[in-house]
């Protein structure tokens, strides 16, 4: 009888665990030169974020709340990492200000019910 439970609660975590919200996103984003690209530009939980700069050149982080300003620039040098959190309704917008279009790699963890969209 134990082993029937222990199987029948296993199968149980397995359906359950397949059913749940993704929670983590990875992508490589392009940014073309002098634009920007916004992250989270709606109603949302808090994130984190991973981001690696896989450009020649340097590229500049803001945390931009959805009721408008930018706060805590960040610039991130080539071939650099960092990781963010990110506060409940506030977007991280990634400006690129180099002649020359951009990669990074995301990795975004926590709320991943995010709005991408790109600005010039």
């Amino acid at each position: 009888m134990s082993k029937l439970s222990l199987l029948t609660f296993g199968i149980i975590c397995l359906v359950a665990s397949a059913c749940l919200p993704f929670k983590t996103l990875n992508s490589t984003t392009y940014i073309k030169a002098k634009d920007a690209f916004i992250l989270g530009n709606n109603k949302h939980g808090l994130f984190r974020v991973t981001l690696t700069n896989e450009s020649p050149s340097e590229l500049t982080l803001w945390k931009s709340p959805i009721t408008g300003g930018n706060h805590s620039p960040l610039i991130i040098s080539p071939s650099a990492s960092v990781k963010l959190k990110v506060e409940k309704n506030t977007a991280l917008r990634i400006e690129n200000p180099s002649k020359r279009d951009a990669t990074v790699k995301l990795r975004v963890k926590g709320d991943t019910g995010l709005s991408m969209g790109y600005k010039n």
